[in-house]
């Protein structure tokens, strides 16, 4: 990294009030939760039986398909071995020391918290929250491991569980995208981390902050690097820990 660049990102957060962080896939990349494009290692490059992933993950298939929906969701999508990396817990620091008002991530794994996060916006829903689609009735991710191999049913109705994350043909929850609206545009730093931001509309989010210093951390170009006013193409990890010392 270059260290004149890493000199000035400091002294911007030093001075800044109100920081906050977007992140996406590659957040987690680190705590060994796969993304979905990267080249060699990203779902999209998994066997998918013949379907894409995005209809694998659908409502549709959830509806007309469970079985086939549970198989890849619960073998692809949920790891619950994985652990707060480097990035986390710097937020949940950040967090601490009065900095970092809100984190708003794609992400559904739950690390942000788990490292010590609280104000955090998951704009496509959580793993650790799942609820009976008949009933309601709210059941832990435990529970939903422990019936990996079926269709996971509810204790209370024999109803389907089904996770609380945005399914492909659902729409994100409203209140979550006004809050993250309102954190965006009020804030004075804006850190992308792991995001390619070309998934929509979460991506647009970006288009409401008002501010000059926009730093985006991901190891490919985006959409939006010409808005930044630096992009770093290093581990989000190392980088965050690296800034850490402001």
């Amino acid at each position: 990294m270059n260290k004149r660049i890493i000199e000035e990102i400091k002294e911007k957060l030093e001075a800044a009030e109100n920081i906050v962080f977007f992140g996406g896939a590659g957040t987690s990349t680190e705590s060994h939760i796969p993304d979905f494009r990267s080249a060699s290692q990203g779902l999209y490059q998994k066997d998918t039986k013949g379907y894409p992933p995005e209809e694998l993950l659908s409502h549709r298939m959830l509806r007309y398909k469970p079985e086939v929906f549970f198989e890849y969701y619960l073998n692809n999508l949920v790891y619950p071995e994985a652990k707060p990396n480097k990035a986390h817990k710097v937020l949940a620091e950040w967090e601490k020391q009065g900095r970092l008002k809100a984190i708003i991530t794609q992400n559904i794994d739950g690390l942000h918290q788990m490292a010590g996060s609280q104000n955090v916006l998951e704009v496509h829903g959580s793993v650790l929250k799942n609820y009976c689609i008949d009933c309601g009735e709210k059941e832990t991710l435990d529970e939903m491991i422990k019936q990996k191999d079926r269709i996971p049913e509810c204790k209370t109705c024999n109803g389907i569980v089904r996770p609380d994350v945005v399914l492909y043909g659902e729409s994100l929850d409203t209140e979550v995208l006004e809050t993250a609206v309102w954190h965006i545009s009020q804030s004075d730093f804006l850190i992308v981390g792991g995001s390619s931001l070309v998934v929509h509309p979460a991506a647009g989010l970006i288009n409401y902050y008002r501010g000059k210093d926009l730093l985006i951390i991901n190891r490919d170009n985006t959409p939006y690097d010409h808005r930044a006013r630096w992009t770093i193409r290093e581990s989000i990890g190392q980088t965050m820990e690296t800034l850490n010392s402001f």
